[in-house]
């Protein structure tokens, strides 16, 4: 288990942080904004379950999901591979919580009205905490992408889960929308009220 004693440690003072092994890297590293973005994004899925009380099933999955967010962390903050001796083998995110994440997609998505535009962000409190987590977690994917051209020992796994994360946040936002049908649609070249000067 990991135990926390002191909250600062003032060795991140010099604007550097350590991985879970390897050399101090400087707080602007790729692998630092990778991993940084994932807790972004768990934290963007911590606001929108002040909104999911009412559906617990949701509620339910969203909390898996934070715990599976750490297990991306953890991941993405160990870069390298376990020596062939290693006592303990290094927490990688599994397929098993990727292939979680698509048969939640598929059960929910079933349900929803089809699409007929794109979706804008918005409708219930729920749906539009839930898109900005999705946003949050597809920029998490990109940059997590950008580190593996870089560095190509970076779990592929931790690249998957982030993509399936990002669908079923948004799968997720049109079942908080009545299943689609409160859905806020893109109108392409809608200008509302904008009157020619």
């Amino acid at each position: 288990m990991v135990k926390l004693n002191r909250i600062y440690t003032k060795t991140g003072d010099d604007g550097s942080t350590g991985l879970v092994r390897g050399p101090r890297r400087p707080k602007y590293d790729l692998r630092v904004e990778a991993y940084g973005t994932v807790d972004e994004a768990n934290a963007a899925i911590g606001m929108a379950r002040l909104h999911s009380a009412a559906q617990p099933k949701i509620d339910n999955l969203l909390s898996r999901i934070q715990n599976d967010l750490f297990d991306v962390g953890s991941d993405l903050a160990t870069p390298g591979t376990d020596a062939p001796d290693a006592e303990y083998p290094s927490l990688r995110v599994r397929p098993i919580q990727t292939e979680a994440l698509e048969k939640q997609i598929d059960q929910y998505n079933e349900a929803l009205e089809p699409l007929s535009s794109f979706v804008l962000p918005g409708g219930s409190p729920l749906a539009a905490a839930l898109h900005v987590a999705r946003t949050v977690t597809r920029r998490a994917e990109r940059i997590t992408v950008e580190l593996a051209a870089h560095e190509p020992d970076t779990s592929p796994e931790a690249i998957r889960y982030l993509n399936r994360l990002s669908d079923l946040l948004f799968v997720l936002s049109r079942v908080a929308n009545g299943n689609g049908s409160k859905d806020v649609l893109w109108v392409p070249g809608n200008h509302g009220d904008l009157k020619k000067p």
